[in-house]
């Protein structure tokens, strides 16, 4: 009893090692294997820990949004498939370690503000060049700055609570009647992953997407 006793004293300080590890910048390297969303990959480190990492001090458009599927996309194109350098900085409210990734000597969150994927998170900004590169992008009118006002929604603001009224979908090309949301509201009232899927994209149900990565009611969508 006293061996087990140790063996935890052990495990419970390595854990707190770890996590002061995290919070004094210490650079993890590894494959990057799945990307979320514009400011969200999974990395594959070398002793096959998968790491779920959310870039630092930028914003993307969230999966549901206009643009969202774009930087998603130009976020996979600068890193996935490739070894990346990632200096971890915080740990979110969801779990996620939160860094600064490099591909080489790319600044890959700098990038995705430069190229008008992302906007600088005001709320968590100590890089101010972020500000000047995505005024440039703006000016430039590169990625999401080439939307029209309207499209162009903070995703911080975006994933603010929303009035809970369906909204009805407009006809589909074929003809065919439209389609209300109806009166679900919770995952458990969800039949499937692919419903929950239509409520969040379609009908801005967005309390099915609680952590914000763009997946409605993980027990279904596993």
């Amino acid at each position: 009893m006293r061996r087990l006793g140790q063996i935890l004293v052990v495990l419970f300080f390595t854990a707190l090692s770890a996590a002061g590890a995290v919070l004094a910048n210490e650079p993890v390297t590894g494959l990057v294997v799945g990307i979320t969303d514009g400011d969200t990959l999974t990395l594959l480190t070398a002793g096959h820990d998968r790491i779920k990492l959310r870039l630092a001090e930028i914003d993307a458009p969230e999966s549901g949004q206009p643009f969202g599927t774009k930087a998603k996309q130009a976020l996979s194109d600068l890193v996935f498939d490739k070894i990346v350098r990632a200096v971890l900085v915080d740990t979110d409210r969801y779990g996620r370690m939160v860094a600064r990734v490099y591909a080489n000597d790319l600044d890959v969150n700098a990038e995705m503000v430069r190229n008008g994927f992302a906007w600088a998170y005001r709320e968590y900004l100590s890089d101010t060049t972020l500000l000047t590169l995505e005024e440039e992008a703006r000016r430039g009118k590169r990625g999401l700055w080439g939307l029209q006002k309207d499209q162009r929604v903070e995703p911080w603001v975006w994933r603010r609570p929303k009035a809970e009224l369906p909204r009805v979908r407009k006809p589909a090309a074929t003809g065919l009647a439209e389609t209300s949301c109806g009166n679900k509201r919770y995952c458990k009232q969800m039949a499937s992953c692919a419903e929950a899927r239509r409520y969040l994209r379609d009908c801005g149900l967005a309390r099915l997407d609680g952590d914000g990565d763009g997946v409605p009611c993980e027990a279904l969508c596993r």
